[in-house]
């Protein structure tokens, strides 16, 4: 049974998230309908003996066979396109998070609340906590707050980055000289973990992302001790 649960998503940590999972599960159970059904039809066909050698042309079924798959790409186009908007839309962010991907390594400032910045490299095997991750850890953690919506400006410095949580439905690309703009809204407390997904070099898979989501007041108590 733990094997099966390697394979399903990671639990959501924001309504983006959520309805992506909510997404995920509306098409898997159309192409499950769709696969029950074309196995149904290949069944009965093979098994029956019914034969007509005279039949030149069906049009009755030629339309249906023509106009059941335009309806069901129209059941998972219109919720795919709803998610898709819902994502780029950015409402009053109440922060700004900068993110600025190297050769292997983040950089994060905060530069609209206070002139917080630092770097986050991952945690040496040798310098692990008993209850941390293995390739997974890092030694500055992002700190944000939850329940709010931020904004995400993300570029690289060197080479093509990608900076990706999936518990928080977030994968946005790092591009040398461009600015990718993104929006998070949090909905516990929590460490969500991440690592870059564009493969940028030798130590592409040494560069994780760790973001702690804490309370707006304990997250004014740490940007007062940075």
């Amino acid at each position: 049974m733990a094997n099966w649960g390697n394979l399903s998503l990671q639990d959501p940590n924001s309504p983006m998230m959520e309805q992506m999972i909510i997404f995920h599960d509306h098409t898997i159970m159309i192409l499950t309908m769709i696969t029950l059904m074309i196995s149904y039809i290949m069944c009965t066909m093979m098994m029956n003996k019914l034969t007509n050698r005279y039949l030149l042309e069906g049009q009755t079924i030629e339309l249906v066979w023509t106009m059941m798959p335009a309806v069901t790409l129209v059941f998972i186009a219109l919720p795919s396109l709803r998610l898709l908007y819902m994502i780029d839309e950015i409402n009053n962010p109440l922060m700004t998070l900068k993110v600025i991907g190297h050769q292997w390594y983040w950089s994060y400032e905060y530069s609209d609340l206070i002139n917080v910045e630092f770097d986050s490299y991952m945690k040496p095997t040798q310098e692990l906590n008993m209850n941390e991750f293995r390739l997974l850890d890092v030694d500055n953690r992002t700190m944000l707050p939850m329940n709010s919506q931020i904004r995400l400006m993300i570029t690289s410095a060197d080479v093509l980055h990608s900076w990706a949580i999936p518990a928080l439905g977030v994968k946005i690309d790092a591009v040398p000289g461009r600015l990718n703009q993104g929006t998070i809204n949090i909905s516990r407390p929590g460490l969500m973990y991440g690592q870059c997904s564009e493969i940028c070099g030798a130590n592409h898979s040494f560069m994780p992302i760790v973001v702690e989501s804490i309370p707006m007041n304990s997250f004014m108590n740490w940007l007062k001790s940075m």
